[in-house]
């Protein structure tokens, strides 16, 4: 397929998708995700591909959703999802509910590999695949994003803990929350990742897809679809009550809760230097 927005790179039997926008800290436009979802699909249909690894280009895998980039606002109006409220919930629901179930789901074993920010948006991507795998400088922002898996991604307790803190989950500690798989230097990511992808390849391509659809439906047994698709009236709530996002008119490019964070991490890094 061709593509604006990603890379699409093959190494024998591993398919990495790469999220290529690092002027803006790949962050995450509508034609982005949909070259995304259909990356996934194609490489999923592909016999012949047994590992997807989802990556960023640059400094940052990921500074999350695209608040207003040259390239986004003039796609705004070429793919209407509707007027007013419910088109931004038909938007919402289409790009990142429907197509990050799609991520999740993908027949083969996935990998995000993550460098620097991972944050809203992007902690939600990398969070729809299999594993994480992270270099020690990976900064990780969940929060009550339209697809809520934070309480699965980290346990009830520690989740309302980060979340009603605000603040940035680093790499140590997000390895022992079990959040990511491994934590390497950043220098040996892409080597890190592409071992661990290989040695995912080398089983049985129908044990693995039986293997994680099992895994996947244990966990929708316990409620993860049904609790995810449920939160994002939560997340349309607040979004549209100005609480998440800019209201229409306003020009902050940046959602509130990741200038809060920001600004909790330079306080914490000014005392680092100062001690």
């Amino acid at each position: 397929m061709s593509a604006e927005q990603i890379e699409i790179e093959r190494e024998g039997a591993i398919v990495t998708i790469r999220l290529n926008r690092p002027r803006y800290r790949n962050a995450q436009s509508r034609i982005l995700l949909e070259e995304m979802t259909q990356a996934f699909a194609d490489a999923d249909n592909d016999t012949s591909v047994r590992v997807i690894v989802l990556a960023g280009a640059g400094e940052h895998f990921s500074a999350g959703h695209d608040l207003g980039t040259p390239e986004e606002t003039a796609d705004a109006n070429t793919k209407p999802f509707g007027p007013g409220s419910l088109g931004r919930i038909n938007r919402s629901w289409h790009l990142m509910i429907e197509n990050s179930l799609r991520w999740r789901d993908v027949k083969k074993p996935t990998i995000a590999a993550v460098q620097g920010y991972c944050i809203f948006g992007g902690y939600l991507i990398a969070s729809c695949m299999d594993i994480i795998i992270a270099a020690d400088d990976a900064k990780f922002l969940p929060a009550h994003l339209q697809l809520f898996s934070a309480p699965w991604d980290l346990g009830i307790r520690k989740a309302k803990q980060i979340l009603f803190e605000n603040r940035f989950i680093h790499a140590e500690e997000a390895l022992e929350l079990g959040l990511v798989a491994e934590v390497v230097p950043r220098a040996e990511l892409d080597q890190a990742v592409m071992a661990q992808a290989r040695r995912f390849a080398d089983n049985d391509p129908l044990t693995l897809r039986m293997l994680k659809q099992s895994i996947n439906a244990a966990q929708d047994a316990m409620g993860y679809r049904n609790a995810v698709q449920a939160a994002h009236s939560s997340y349309m709530m607040m979004e549209l009550a100005g609480t998440i996002r800019p209201r229409e008119g306003e020009t902050e490019r940046r959602l509130g809760g990741v200038a809060k964070a920001l600004e909790k991490e330079q306080q914490k890094e000014r005392q680092e230097g100062e001690d």
